[in-house]
């Protein structure tokens, strides 16, 4: 594309009305419904071929997944790009904010845009990504606020046999009875951190003044049970299945034998699907320093092997 820039675009979203980030035809996407606004603003017909207007993503979620930090990258003319800024004085990467702000509907939010630094790729340039995953067990007070973001279950949580089953899943391995390999791809990803934590009954207003409990208003995740994993990357469904793995050690019906077994054999079978979206969160994308975009790009793009 000639007189192209490459635009890094940080954004979240709820996906309760979504299916998935990727575009499909007559089904509403996160995807699809960005580059519909920006075919719009920018003043491209859909299915011109010299302006694709192409959004690339640092991880595609599921339906139903949200994202409080996702990053997409987008290839754009800068003459093309400049057809936002209409009456506006200001320069046309903010005049693209504001009208993607403005324009999007209200379960996606644009956190920035800004040119990529050379060398950027959203997906190929990242070095790890962070999932929560959020449940209000039986030691939980649920909270119908949260019912789109949060998973409830009937059961109590285990929360040491869960951690000693998330602990078998940090390091190299193929988490083939827990994943789909996209074609052409494998299962195989690395764990950086895996764990799953109470969040400790805290108030979010404590100034020390003695005003009285019914001033003593709680946080709105106090008590939850969450599941915090960081891997330089995920197949698809990986998450979700190990979260259901889990949940099954904790609730006691499954062992840690068991669970061991299956990332010893990486067999996909019926007791390691996915448990429901809702719960999951994508929540950090981290990449490396400006100069180190490219060679961490072409490193991954690698197919791997254990």
């Amino acid at each position: 594309m000639l007189n192209a820039v490459r635009l890094r675009i940080d954004l979240a979203y709820d996906g309760t009305g979504f299916y998935g980030w990727a575009k499909q035809p007559e089904i509403r996407t996160v995807q699809g419904e960005i580059e519909r606004v920006l075919h719009t603003i920018l003043r491209v017909p859909e299915g011109d071929p010299t302006e694709p207007l192409r959004l690339t993503v640092a991880g595609r979620t599921d339906t139903g997944v949200h994202a409080s930090h996702q990053v997409c990258h987008l290839d754009v003319n800068e003459d093309v790009l400049k057809r936002c800024v209409g009456h506006m004085d200001v320069p046309p990467v903010i005049a693209l904010t504001r009208r993607l702000q403005r324009m999007l509907p209200a379960d996606i939010a644009i956190r920035g845009i800004a040119p990529a630094p050379d060398g950027f790729d959203a997906r190929f340039s990242a070095l790890e990504r962070t999932y929560v995953y959020r449940i209000a067990d039986r030691s939980s007070e649920v909270d119908p606020r949260t019912r789109n973001f949060v998973l409830h279950i009937d059961d109590e949580l285990d929360l040491k046999s869960m951690n000693e089953a998330a602990a078998m899943t940090i390091g190299l391995h193929d988490f083939g009875s827990f994943a789909t390999p996209n074609p052409g791809g494998t299962t195989i990803r690395e764990v950086k951190t895996a764990y799953w934590r109470r969040v400790p009954q805290r108030t979010l207003i404590d100034d020390g003044m003695t005003m009285g409990e019914r001033y003593r208003t709680p946080t709105v995740e106090s008590g939850l049970v969450c599941f915090v994993i960081v891997a330089d990357a995920f197949a698809r469904n990986m998450v979700r299945s190990l979260v259901n793995g889990c949940v099954q050690v904790g609730i006691g019906k499954r062992s840690l034998d068991w669970f061991a077994g299956k990332m010893a054999a990486p067999l996909r079978e019926g007791s390691t699907g996915p448990i429901a979206p809702q719960g999951l969160t994508l929540e950090h994308i981290e990449y490396p320093a400006d100069d180190q975009l490219a060679v961490r790009a072409e490193a991954i793009r690698a197919k791997r092997t254990l």
